[in-house]
């Protein structure tokens, strides 16, 4: 399974989709909740894909999806605005609507490791 990193402000929500990732046999890569520590992870090796929140408090998570996409790492963005809420730029980009179910980030893995 894949090795997936996990960019998330909320700290429970964070703890809840990494526990859905383990779930459904990926492993979590790394977790970061803000924008500096996404970034450090963002160039870590070993990562297969990513879950980016949009808005990490006061910054977007748009250089850390600019990152990923530099080193061809697919990477959804996770959003209480769901789709509506993608940054310009990366509307081609997965969008899961938070809150989300596992079978809805299941679905979003198998779209993200094809």
């Amino acid at each position: 399974m894949a090795s997936v990193l996990l960019i998330e402000d909320e700290a429970l929500i964070r703890m809840m989709i990494a526990d859905m990732l383990v779930e459904l046999g990926h492993s979590v890569a790394g977790e970061a909740n803000d924008l500096q520590g996404g970034l450090l992870l963002a160039s870590a090796p070993g990562v297969d894909a990513a879950i980016l929140d949009i808005q990490l408090g006061d910054h977007s998570s748009v250089p850390i999806a600019e990152a990923l996409q530099s080193r061809s790492v697919p990477f959804a963005f996770a959003s209480g605005y769901g789709a509506g809420g993608v940054p310009e730029g990366f509307r081609n980009c997965p969008a899961l609507q938070k809150p989300f179910t596992i079978e809805e980030l299941e679905r979003c893995l198998a779209t993200l490791l094809r």
